[in-house]
């Protein structure tokens, strides 16, 4: 499984990283969640507001901070799709 959050290092940013990681602790996930604050990148995942949640390639959320709950239930969901 792949986690990255987009953004610049905005506090939402950075929320979103710290809940990220709680909600891979809560899903029982235990891998690493990148931080990904060039633009350069961030623009390549057609990302235009941050922060930004992405998910195997594929763009969760954008433009908020997602709650932990909502989260938990799409890493769950990857990691049962991965099995």
């Amino acid at each position: 499984m792949d986690i990255k959050v987009l953004g610049t290092g905005c506090p939402k940013c950075r929320k979103l990283y710290e809940d990220a990681c709680k909600a891979a602790s809560e899903a029982g996930i235990d891998v690493p969640i990148e931080k990904v604050e060039d633009i350069a990148r961030i623009v390549s995942f057609d990302v235009m507001i941050t922060p930004a949640l992405v998910l195997d390639g594929q763009v969760k959320a954008s433009g908020r901070v997602p709650s932990i709950a909502e989260m938990t239930t799409w890493f769950r969901e990857a990691a049962a799709t991965k099995d």
